[in-house]
């Protein structure tokens, strides 16, 4: 589907484009929130400064896509695929990202504030500066990712795989790892 084709069927009050393919489309800028975009094929798109507030984006290949600046608040993204994806200075407020493939994927600088990614593959991530105040890490894999300089005040980091991971300077009682 073509850029055009998206935008006018988002303005006729369409909500519902799941498994539609927008491999390599310009969406920069659009607003699109609440959109359903799941299963979409989104990998290389190009939506920075995008608004997809509570867009559902489950299972969507949003793989390589530069979504720097982007708005994604309460939105749900559990099951995409976020690999190498360009996410800085995103907001994610709230957003739901359980589950997600995001090897590699560029965080830095972005919001995460109240996010959910129990679960997530955060293999070599860069959350350089990210805000993840009261974020839910459970059990995510975060092997040598970059959290120098991110915030975790009330962040859930329990049963989180933190091997090679460079943490910021904090006191380690300010973060939840263990059940006591």
């Amino acid at each position: 589907m073509e850029r055009e084709e998206l935008l006018q069927r988002y303005a006729a009050g369409e909500r519902d484009f799941s498994k539609v393919n927008l491999s390599g489309v310009n969406l920069a800028g659009t607003k699109l929130s609440g959109i359903n975009l799941i299963r979409a094929n989104l990998s290389h798109t190009l939506l920075e400064n995008a608004n997809l507030s509570g867009a559902f984006l489950v299972m969507a290949n949003l793989s390589g896509a530069n979504l720097q600046w982007a708005t994604l608040i309460v939105a749900n993204l559990s099951g995409a695929n976020l690999e190498q994806a360009d996410l800085r200075h995103a907001n994610l407020c709230e957003a739901v990202l359980t589950g997600t493939l995001q090897s590699q994927v560029n965080l830095s600088s972005a919001s995460l504030q109240g996010a959910i990614l129990a679960g997530a593959n955060l293999i070599q991530a860069n959350l350089q500066q990210a805000d993840l105040r009261g974020a839910n890490l459970y059990g995510a894999d975060l092997q040598n990712a970059d959290l120098s300089q991110a915030k975790l005040t009330r962040t859930n980091l329990r049963e989180a795989n933190l091997q090679g991971t460079i943490l910021p300077e904090i006191q380690l009682q300010e973060i939840p790892l263990l059940e006591c």
